[in-house]
């Protein structure tokens, strides 16, 4: 499967941030990090993580029988993945119908608004 197009599932995210905050660790640290963050038992997170590394997803590197896992995807790169599949499959694909459903429901800032005119700005001289 290329994995440069899949989006993460909810369970693939949990091993994700676990990884992307401890950076390299050894099983042990994973169970014990998704034990408090996600109530995951021992079973679950070794599971997890063999079919994550059978994916490509993270890698697991073996030395004196100890497994340490690693992430393969950046946590930006999962983002703007998962936002992309997200404001396709919900809005297709239109940044301004997103938008406009977001801010009925929730009130921008001034900061706010502030930004994302230079986001906007910042893209008009970029294209």
């Amino acid at each position: 499967m290329d994995n440069d197009k899949r989006t993460l599932t909810s369970a693939e995210w949990n091993v994700m941030e676990c990884l992307w905050t401890l950076g390299s660790c050894t099983g042990r640290d994973a169970v014990d990090y998704l034990a408090g963050s996600a109530d995951w038992t021992r079973s679950t997170t070794l599971t997890m993580l063999r079919r994550m590394s059978e994916k490509g997803l993270i890698s697991c590197q073996e030395q004196d029988g100890v497994n340490t896992y690693a992430p393969l995807l950046a946590r930006e790169d999962a983002s703007i993945r998962e936002t992309d599949s997200f404001l396709n499959r919900v809005y297709h694909g239109s940044v301004s119908m997103m938008l406009s459903a977001f801010t009925k429901k929730h009130p921008l800032t001034q900061s706010e608004i502030d930004e994302l005119m230079a986001i906007l700005e910042e893209a008009k001289r970029n294209d």
